[in-house]
């Protein structure tokens, strides 16, 4: 997988132990009407001192799979 990194806001922290949710909206063209419609994803997020909080801006970079449904570890906070 290339490297990729986004920017998002935490929706969920302190419910697991080292993990966050983080959403990620993007802005996308409809095909027909022109209008634009936002697009938005929700990533599990490594997150290794726990200490992320709901509505933070955070960037996140993709690594090696760190258990079944993480893929993305935090780089700024």
């Amino acid at each position: 997988m290339p490297p990729m990194a986004f920017k998002g806001i935490v929706t969920k922290a302190g419910f697991m132990n080292k993990t966050a949710t983080v959403t990620v909206s993007r802005w996308v063209t409809h095909k027909i009407t022109g209008k634009r419609i936002e697009r938005s994803k929700k990533y599990l997020v490594h997150d290794e001192t726990n200490k992320l909080r709901q509505d933070d801006i955070v960037v996140i970079r993709n690594c090696r799979p760190i258990s079944a449904l993480k893929r993305f570890t935090l780089e700024k906070f």
